[in-house]
């Protein structure tokens, strides 16, 4: 997702002078004044979903403490009644047998996070500002008034000068063609898998699912067809290959494999998140359409996910919850990220004027649907209290705005463009901390799509503020019009793994970004 806000004084490619104009972005609507009950009541479907599992827990305790509270005189009269009432003993086995069937049929099986890994691309890939406008320019393709907007864009991107573009752009002219883009694509995704079998040791024969995204670029044989033909995985592997679901597919991506974990035992399922952008790059001067070359940018990620018991000992982190929030049904949402053709014929990605509201509102659906499950009772009291009060008796009081921070540790906001990171920071109230991962893998990779909140959780741990226990955040914005949250639990105090995307540079960061 994008940043919005650039108002121009003509659309087109016209001859003739162009004004340009960037104004301040659009901002988020204010989403924590205005909740909709019923998206409350969907967080609250979640907690009594697992109702059997939070009344046998009480049960459970109550027992316990009385058994340890027996003497051995007591235990002894206790056999004794047991011996003469053998009915009782068989009701009493038959419910507990029950019980426990019941339980272990129904609880989900725990999906932990072995490791994972991003793609860093090779230096001579990077694409400093000046490069990028210099060759823009020298294509031909963008008359003055689009290049101006350009240079405009990327001043305020809060992208840095080591952000890498595909071999096919750095030639001149560019060079875009099915065999460089799947070059790109294969560069990308090998590159990350390498790295992940590298660190776990684990065998391509050994993955049983194998699950990837990318939004422009679905070739055949697929993407996840590439991934099975050059590592030889088995016959039998379950393969999904999901395009056109934008920057938040990495979350979608996830949930899928943690669906098919729950099905398929003790097996290892991959997760690979990409962009491509070699055969995606407009080359028009519509300004809407503008802007997706200013701040994507070159990676990929591959994640390792596990319902084996054996790996929670060394895995980094347990799925705790994914919620997802889909606003298709909107027109608007559905078109604010249209891919099209302009007037000339060339296509590229459009975003509307409206993008920021509409990321709101499924901000806003999405966090109230998420709040229940992960807010502590405190918080979920208050909120719910106000909430209340102000439904019946419409009255004139804002609604209590929840502390986030007191239930997640981390933030991996979509590293989508500055704006949206500065909104997200202002409506949910967060430090300057919380959001400095999101803003450095801005500014350090760009808008690597689906796969920015990998980035951002290396940073974390290559910073060394990962600790036993901590939650992490993770949302992503993308095209539909959805908005997806995965929260996870850190298992132990997690170092950053070798070869990390972060590990040749992380003691520069954080840098300061200049306004």
């Amino acid at each position: 997702m994008n940043q919005g806000g650039v108002a121009t004084t003509n659309g087109g490619s016209g001859s003739g002078s162009v004004g340009v104009q960037i104004h301040q972005s659009r901002r988020l609507p204010d989403f924590l004044q205005s909740v909709n009950l019923k998206y409350v009541k969907l967080g609250y479907h979640y907690l009594i979903s697992n109702l059997l599992t939070l009344c046998f827990i009480p049960l459970i305790a109550v027992i316990s403490i009385e058994v340890s509270q027996m003497n051995l005189d007591d235990l002894r009269q206790l056999w004794v009644h047991l011996q003469y009432n053998l009915a009782s003993i068989i009701i009493c086995s038959a419910i507990l047998v029950f019980g426990l069937t019941v339980y272990t049929m129904t609880r989900p099986r725990p999906v932990y996070l072995v490791d994972y890994s991003c793609y860093r691309a090779p230096d001579h890939l990077k694409a400093p500002n000046g490069r990028f406008m210099e060759h823009s320019k020298l294509t031909g393709d963008f008359d003055e008034s689009s290049l101006e907007f350009q240079r405009k864009i990327l001043e305020r991107s809060g992208l840095g000068e080591e952000t890498y573009v595909p071999k096919a752009m750095h030639n001149i002219p560019p060079t875009p063609s099915m065999a460089a883009a799947r070059e790109e694509a294969e560069e990308v995704m090998f590159g990350a898998l390498d790295i992940l079998f590298h660190n776990t040791n684990v065998k391509p024969k050994d993955i049983g699912i194998l699950v990837v995204n990318c939004s422009l670029f679905n070739p055949t044989p697929s993407l996840s067809a590439m991934i099975v033909n050059k590592y030889k995985l088995r016959g039998n592997i379950r393969s999904f290959n999901l395009g056109g679901m934008g920057c938040s597919a990495g979350v979608i991506a996830v949930d899928l494999a943690k669906d098919m974990l729950q099905v398929h035992r003790n097996t290892y399922a991959v997760v690979v998140s990409t962009e491509n952008i070699t055969q995606n790059w407009y080359f028009g001067n519509k300004k809407s359409m503008l802007i997706p070359n200013c701040l994507f940018r070159v990676g990929g990620s591959a994640v390792l996910l596990s319902n084996k018991s054996k790996d929670r000992r060394r895995a980094k982190y347990k799925l705790i919850h994914v919620v997802r929030t889909h606003r298709g049904a909107d027109d608007k949402a559905f078109r604010c990220v249209y891919q099209e053709q302009d007037d000339a014929g060339k296509t590229g990605v459009s975003l509307s004027k409206d993008l920021m509201a509409i990321a709101g509102g499924a901000l806003k659906t999405n966090i109230t649907t998420l709040g229940p499950l992960v807010l502590p009772i405190s918080e979920q009291l208050l909120f719910f209290t106000t909430l209340v009060v102000k439904k019946l008796f419409n009255a004139g009081i804002k609604p209590y705005i929840p502390d986030f921070k007191l239930a997640f540790d981390h933030f991996c906001i979509h590293a989508g463009g500055r704006a949206v990171i500065d909104e997200l920071e202002k409506n949910l109230q967060l430090l300057p901390i919380h959001v400095e991962a999101s803003r450095m893998t801005l500014h350090r990779f760009g808008n690597t799509s689906s796969s920015s909140i990998w980035y951002e959780l290396a940073y974390i741990e290559a910073k060394g503020r990962m600790r036993k226990r901590n939650r992490v955040w993770q949302i992503a914005f993308g095209s539909g019009f959805k908005c997806n949250s995965a929260v996870w639990e850190a298992l132990r105090n997690v170092k950053s793994s070798s070869n990390g995307p972060w590990e040749d540079c992380i003691d520069r960061y954080p840098v300061k970004i200049t306004t």
